[in-house]
C-alpha cells in the first residue's frame, strides 16, 4: 500500500469561537488528482493554507511525505513548503518587478539550484516562453495564471496545491488551463489538489470532497 504525500488527520482551525475548519482528515496518494469543493466561505483557503504548511491548525496534525509538521520550526517547514510543495494561488501572487521567468524560477533560487532546462520546458508546455522577458502587469489574466503554474512546478513537487486556479479566468481561458494543468500533473506525477467552488472542475477529478459547515464529506 503506497504511503500518501499529504495527510490531514483530525485538523481543526479556529477563528475566534468559531472552528472553520473542524476535524477535517485527508489523505492524499501520490500523482493522484483530488478536487475538494465549497460554497464561498465555506473554510476553502483555510484548508488550503493549513495543508501548504502557511498555516498551523490549532489541533490534529498534517504531514508530509510521512513527516508531522505541525510542531516543525518554521526554518523547517519553509524547506517542506520548498522541496515538497507547489502552490497555484486564484490572486496568482507574482512579483512585480520580476519578469515571467525570474517569477517562475523564485521556488529554485530560493533553493539555490536554477533548472534553466526544466524552465525551459515548463515554458513551452504552458505556451509562455515569448513571455519570459515581460512583467506581470503586462500579461492577461491567463497568461499570468500559466506563469504562475510553472512557478509551481519548478522544483518538481510532489504535491501541488491550487486555491480557486479559475477564479479570475473567464470560461475558455480556464478550459484551457486545467487542461495543462492536468496534462502536466499526469506527465511529470506530482498529486494535484485543488480547492475550488467551480463546479465545471468535477470531470477532470476522479478523487472529489465537499467542504460543508467546516467538515470534509462525500459529494
Amino acid at each position: 500500500m503506497t504511503d500518501p504525500v499529504l495527510a490531514a488527520e483530525g485538523v481543526t482551525v479556529r477563528r475566534g469561537p468559531d472552528a472553520v475548519l473542524d476535524g477535517v482528515s485527508l489523505s492524499v496518494d501520490p500523482e493522484s488528482r483530488t478536487l475538494i469543493q465549497g460554497e464561498s466561505g465555506a473554510g476553502k483557503t483555510t484548508l488550503f493554507s493549513v495543508l501548504g504548511l502557511l498555516e498551523r491548525p490549532d489541533s490534529g496534525v498534517v504531514t508530509v511525505n510521512g513527516r508531522e509538521t505541525n510542531d516543525l520550526p518554521e526554518r523547517e517547514r519553509a524547506r517542506l513548503r520548498r522541496s515538497a510543495l507547489g502552490y497555484v494561488y486564484q490572486d496568482f501572487k507574482l512579483v512585480p518587478d520580476l519578469t515571467a521567468r525570474e517569477n517562475a524560477a523564485l521556488p529554485q533560487d530560493h533553493a539555490g539550484d536554477r533548472d534553466e532546462d526544466w524552465l525551459d520546458e515548463l515554458f513551452d508546455r504552458l505556451d509562455v516562453a515569448d513571455l519570459a522577458d515581460r512583467r506581470p502587469a503586462t500579461l492577461s489574466g491567463g497568461e499570468k495564471q500559466r506563469v504562475a503554474t510553472a512557478r509551481a512546478l519548478a522544483n518538481r513537487p510532489d504535491v501541488v496545491l491550487a486555491d480557486e486556479p479559475t477564479g479570475q479566468l473567464d470560461p475558455g481561458t480556464a478550459d484551457r488551463l486545467l487542461d495543462l494543468l492536468c496534462s502536466l500533473q499526469s506527465e511529470f506525477g506530482p498529486a494535484l489538489v485543488v480547492v475550488s467552488h467551480d463546479r465545471s472542475l468535477v470531470d477532470r477529478f476522479p478523487e472529489r470532497r465537499q467542504l460543508r459547515d467546516g467538515r470534509l464529506v462525500d459529494p
